[in-house]
């Protein structure tokens, strides 16, 4: 599951622009693993292809960033705000509870895979994305501590 730039920014109540300048000044935090730029066609894909774009400056030029739950617990550390740490810890609670959703209905694997068959390509990404949390579920979890 990722979230994107700007959606993590109007959570933040921050601009789009200043929440991708603080990722820039602390890229190292964000490996691949963590945050990834979409391609022009995962993009493309987001926009609508009826609407007209409201006004200048409403859209970036750049490509927008998706960030993992890893990404959202790392934008903690940048972002300093008092807003920016009670909606971390919303959206980490949200994405537990959802980890704990997939983990208890294996069936929902086989009906994802169903469902992945009949879709389109352009959700694709979201099915291997699902996928991958199954399975990260499934791996031993290693105890810390004494």
């Amino acid at each position: 599951m990722v979230m994107l730039d700007r959606d993590l920014a109007e959570l933040y109540g921050v601009e789009t622009k200043r929440l991708k300048e603080q990722v820039r000044r602390n890229i190292k935090r964000f490996p691949e693993d963590f945050m990834f730029r979409l391609t022009f066609k995962e993009e493309s894909f987001l926009r609508s292809q009826f609407a007209t774009l409201e006004g200048k400056g409403k859209h970036s030029k750049y490509l927008p960033m998706a960030f993992t739950e890893q990404g959202v617990a790392m934008l903690s550390s940048v972002l300093k705000s008092d807003r920016a740490i009670q909606v971390n810890i919303q959206i980490m609670r949200i994405f537990s509870q959802f980890k704990q959703m997939l983990s208890g209905h294996r069936d929902l694997e086989k009906k994802i895979e169903a469902m992945e068959a009949k879709s389109d390509r352009q959700f694709r990404v979201v099915f291997e994305a699902i996928k991958q949390m199954l399975k990260e579920e499934e791996k031993p979890k290693q105890k810390i501590g004494f």
